[in-house]
Order: C-alpha cells, then sequence, then structure tokens
C-alpha cells in the first residue's frame, strides 16, 4: 500500500524531532541539577554568639555582619584565631543582614528598616547610608554589581554607586522557584546561596537565575552544637587566589573550610 512509506518517513521525523528535543536547551534547563557534598579540609574558631547573617573574605580576614536588635555588629575577624580585631555595633533599633565588600568599601544591609550601610574597610568608619524598598536579606558582588536577595526567589541587582535596582533574577530550579534565598557569595561566576533553615547551598547562574547545583552540607555541625532554632547554615566566603570557601551559620562555633566534591 502506498501509505506504508509515508508513515515510515513519518515515524522517522517523530524519531529525530523527539532526540533533538532531548537534546535542545529547553530539555537541558529541566534537567536535574547534579548534587555536591563536602568534605573538610579545615575548622577555624567562631563566636558562638554571633548572628551571622554576613560573611566575606580578603587578605587573611573575615568581615561578618550579625543580626538581632541590640546586638547587630559589622567585624573583621582573623580567620587562623577568630580573634575580632575591628568592631561596628549598629544602633539598637537596626538588625543587620548581608554584608559584601566593593573596593574599599563594607557594603551592609538591614532587614526591614530598608536602610544600608556603607563603612570604609580600612577603620570600619561609616561613610555613607543608602535606602531600598523591602527586606535586605544577602549581598554580593561581582566586582561590578551588587547583588541582594529579599527573602523570595528573587535576587535584585543593584547598582553599587547609586544601589538602584538595575534588574531581578528569579531563582529556580527547572519550573519550581526557590523561595527564601539568604547569604550570598559570589564564587568563580556563580552565585552561592544558602536557602533560609536549610543545610543545602544553591549555585545559580547570575544571566538567567537557573539553579546548576546543590551542595547538601547536611552532618558539617553536629547537632548537639546547634542550641538555638535559629542556628541555622548562614554564611559563605570565598578566596579567589586560593580558591578557599569558608561557611558558617548562625550561633555556629565553627568555620569550615571546605572542598565542594560530587555525591556519588
Amino acid at each position: 500500500m502506498r501509505t506504508t512509506p509515508v508513515l515510515a518517513v513519518a515515524s522517522a521525523f517523530l524519531c529525530v524531532g523527539a532526540a533533538f528535543a532531548q537534546n535542545s536547551p529547553q530539555a537541558a534547563q529541566h534537567a536535574r541539577p547534579p548534587e555536591y557534598t563536602f568534605r573538610i579540609v579545615r575548622e577555624f574558631p567562631h563566636d558562638s554568639d554571633a548572628f551571622t547573617q554576613g560573611l566575606a573574605y580578603r587578605d587573611g580576614f573575615l568581615f561578618e555582619s550579625t543580626g538581632l536588635k541590640g546586638r547587630s555588629s559589622v567585624r573583621k575577624v582573623r580567620l587562623e584565631t577568630g580573634q575580632v580585631v575591628e568592631r561596628v555595633d549598629l544602633p539598637p533599633e537596626y538588625f543587620g543582614e548581608g554584608i559584601t565588600l566593593f573596593k574599599d568599601e563594607i557594603v551592609q544591609l538591614t532587614w526591614q528598616a530598608e536602610t544600608g550601610f556603607i563603612y570604609d574597610a580600612r577603620d570600619f568608619r561609616l561613610r555613607q547610608r543608602f535606602s531600598y524598598q523591602g527586606e535586605g536579606w544577602g549581598l554580593a558582588t561581582d566586582g561590578r554589581e551588587l547583588f541582594m536577595s529579599d527573602g523570595t526567589e528573587n535576587i535584585r541587582i543593584l547598582d553599587p554607586v547609586t544601589f538602584t535596582e538595575k534588574r531581578r533574577l528569579r531563582v529556580h530550579d527547572g519550573a519550581t522557584s526557590i523561595p527564601e534565598l539568604n547569604e550570598l557569595e559570589l564564587v568563580d561566576g556563580q552565585i552561592f546561596a544558602n536557602v533560609w533553615h536549610s543545610d543545602r547551598i544553591a549555585r545559580i547562574l547570575p544571566q538567567t537565575g537557573a539553579v546548576v547545583g546543590w551542595i547538601d552540607l547536611h552532618g558539617l555541625l553536629s547537632p548537639g552544637y546547634r542550641r538555638d532554632p535559629e542556628a541555622v547554615l548562614n554564611g559563605i566566603a570565598y578566596d579567589p587566589k586560593r580558591k578557599r570557601l569558608f561557611v558558617t551559620g548562625k550561633l555556629w562555633p565553627r568555620i569550615f573550610e571546605i572542598k565542594v566534591i560530587p555525591k556519588r
């Protein structure tokens, strides 16, 4: 019958189309992101009274923002010893949040006051205040722009001079939005983000907001050291020169240098 060749050709086209769809960028975007785990490289002391909200690294020191009203601060901490060598306490009405180092400045967010602070990174002198709308959670920079989380699935991209919002990223794993993004850090071209009340870090493409990997840090700190329900994983810092990744949490007694490895 004449229909047989037609059906065969149609079937062939369907097969080719299916194969193309499976290998298309759209299909790849919906592939499950790879999972990673960790290996502890070193441990460092950390103030277990520090309600860590932001963390950054530069030249052997950690710069840390702590939260809670009446206890919020910005600190410069010697990595090896945990010694606080510089500190500024926020006025008691402010709840400190994310922090990043931009050039010779420390930029700090607050939670619900819609106010940020800029300090001189050398002497911690307050240089400027700035305003933004909504809540402030995490903050990071790639040296050109600021990346700000606000507790939703969105990351705002801000101009580092005017602090005006340039655009937003919706962070998503496939079609699923990832809300409650917290502390942020730029690591080799990706945004690493803590997810509130989770022991996982999302690896995010800053161009699209797509999650391209998950780092599972379950078991990093023994549950016995989590003496408060809010003693959650929160704090990521990166040393780009030596490719060192540091993580900690709110009220944790340790800071961990970890190596990220594929999960088997």
